[in-house]
């Protein structure tokens, strides 16, 4: 197929990427919008739903170490069709309406999203040798598309079908579809591309500085990413916004994301370094959040373009931090691995304490002590991140 038709097997193979990166976030955005109904449905506590919104990120972490021992041993396209049918159950059981099964199936929804998150980027760096960070621009900016339409779609769907479970289960639909455009490539790489991750160089970025960093930088900004994710519609409808609205102005605020997603990695690869522009996008995010708790509901939108725009390029910043400091495909696929499983489980603490916070005050507004507290060790790690070095050195 490659041999006749190379432009059009690139142009699938690009749709079947976008696709597959769509469906990597709504597993976590699908919930937030509907949390209140969930919460009443099932008789949740605060620091249970709290960990409900927490438990996809863990499992980011937690399980995104396993991706480079999995491609050396079958192949990164190998593994990407298995995981998305993981997904797809996953996101399925969470319609089997009990406590159990909606934890088991977001757990699952997780770990497929945790291991596809790793493997994709290596599938780019590859197939797309002359263009890596342009196709990196599109899969994250399809991942901001994703987030984006399951945060507004999330309560009228509720509200068409009058049922959380199907609402939530039906997201395994366009799964099904990612699976159906990458089935002609499955076998992709004709050999399994092998991954030097031995453990001597693990042991060596373990105890490297700037690679503690890039991972920290990597964890706090998603920690603000998730507990957004998790607790902004609730936060908005306890300020008097329903849910609709409060549905829209989440996914308002990730589409403007896209925008910052493809933008600022190009304008800050124009610098001498990207010390600056980590610095800013820490400090947009910080704005936005705190207006969206403590700001006037009638500039909302305001707070929320300028959380979009500090999200969506502070997370294109932390891709682009692995790639930066890094000499070698193999190097990027490690401190790919440590940057985003050891942050992401750094970040699942941001949802859980806003939830434990939450629950014993009834309020929202000592989150600013917390999220001022993630901004600062954010601004450190970011700048230290930023500097023009490499891991290893």
């Amino acid at each position: 197929m490659t041999q006749h038709h190379p432009r059009l097997h690139q142009g699938l193979l690009i749709l079947a990427i976008i696709l597959i990166g769509i469906n990597l976030r709504p597993a976590f955005s699908s919930i937030s919008p509907l949390l209140s109904e969930i919460r009443h449905s099932l008789a949740l506590s605060g620091s249970a739903a709290g960990m409900l919104t927490t438990l996809p990120v863990a499992c980011l972490g937690i399980f995104a170490p396993l991706a480079p021992w999995l491609a050396r041993h079958y192949g990164a396209e190998r593994l990407v069709m298995p995981l998305l049918l993981a997904l797809a159950i996953g996101l399925a059981l969470r319609g089997l309406w009990h406590v159990s099964w909606l934890f088991t199936g977001t757990g699952i929804a997780g770990i497929s999203i945790g291991l596809l998150g790793i493997l994709l980027p290596s599938i780019i760096k590859r197939e797309f040798p002359a263009h890596p960070d342009l196709m990196t621009g599109v899969y994250t900016m399809a991942l901001c598309l994703g987030t984006a339409l399951a945060a507004g779609i999330a309560f009228p769907l509720f509200s068409a079908l009058q049922s959380l479970p199907l609402a939530l289960a039906l997201w395994a639909l366009p799964v099904l579809l990612a699976i159906l455009f990458w089935w002609p490539f499955r076998h992709l790489g004709k050999t399994v591309h092998a991954v030097t991750t031995s453990t001597s160089n693990w042991q060596q970025l373990l105890r490297d500085k700037l690679a503690w960093h890039v991972t920290m930088f990597m964890g706090l900004q998603s920690a603000l990413a998730y507990c957004v994710f998790g607790w902004l519609p609730t936060i908005l409808q306890d300020r008097g916004i329903d849910a609709v609205q409060s549905g829209l102005f989440l996914s308002g605020s990730v589409m403007t994301q896209v925008v910052s997603a493809l933008l600022i990695p190009w304008i800050a690869s124009l610098m001498r370094d990207q010390k600056w522009m980590n610095f800013l996008m820490f400090i947009m995010i910080f704005i936005g959040f705190m207006g969206a708790i403590y700001g006037e509901t009638d500039a909302m939108w305001w707070w929320m373009i300028i959380l979009g725009l500090g999200q969506g390029g502070g997370f294109a910043m932390a891709l682009a931090m692995i790639v930066l400091r890094t000499r070698t495909p193999s190097q990027a696929t490690q401190l790919s691995a440590m940057s985003q499983g050891l942050g992401y489980a750094l970040a699942s603490l941001g949802p859980l304490i806003m939830g434990i916070m939450h629950e014993s005050s009834d309020s929202w507004q000592d989150m600013g002590w917390l999220l001022s507290a993630i901004t600062l060790v954010g601004l450190f790690h970011g700048s230290k991140a930023g500097a023009r070095r490499f891991v290893l050195e």
